[in-house]
């Protein structure tokens, strides 16, 4: 299989889903009870509390769900292989926005429009990202390739993986069945 991404595509990625997004996680109301819960120590490391071990399975699954369908269709001589590659890997950074917005919370509890400059970040990503797909100046510059209907729908369903894999985790921790953070390590 020859390289899923190229460089544009790839600072392409960087840009649309860290910055605006970012921004927008910035001014994410406060979760409830918040107040309620102890204090971190002042001492303990950016990665502590799980979230060094949260980057590195929300990471390898982004990932592979990005290359496995990738490969199946580029297995599959399918000519948008790599469009499809580049639009699941950056739909799925949308769904992680969305669910990392509380680290407990499910989104469904704190509900999609309590932050609307994420959603607006979210609604302007998919906007163009489908620019760069569909606009022939655009195709031209970032190599990419117009994606039928259906290979869209299966770019946005595949994109919610991460999303769910993330609500599954915040459940299973409010059932009591995960400890906080995946794993926590103490400092």
């Amino acid at each position: 299989m020859p390289l899923p991404l190229l460089p544009l595509q790839i600072l392409w990625i960087n840009l649309t889903t860290d910055g605006l997004p970012a921004l927008a996680l910035g001014v994410e109301p406060a979760e409830r009870h918040v107040m309620g819960r102890p204090p971190y120590s002042p001492k303990e490391k950016i990665f502590s509390r799980g979230l060094g071990w949260n980057i590195i399975w929300v990471g390898i699954l982004m990932g592979l769900v990005s290359l496995v369908t990738g490969y199946w269709y580029w297995l599959h001589h399918h000519p948008t292989w790599q469009t499809i590659v580049f639009t699941v890997l950056t739909l799925s950074q949308m769904g992680n926005a969305l669910a990392i917005r509380s680290e407990r919370d499910s989104l469904f509890q704190i509900g999609l429009l309590s932050n609307l400059p994420l959603l607006g970040a979210v609604i302007l990503t998919l906007g163009l990202q489908l620019t760069v797909i569909y606009v022939p100046l655009l195709q031209q510059l970032f190599q990419t390739t117009a994606l039928s209907l259906g290979e869209l729908m299966v770019c946005l369903a595949l994109s919610t993986v991460v999303f769910w894999g993330v609500e599954l985790e915040k459940w299973l921790f409010r059932r009591h069945l995960l400890r906080p953070r995946f794993f926590s390590i103490k400092h």
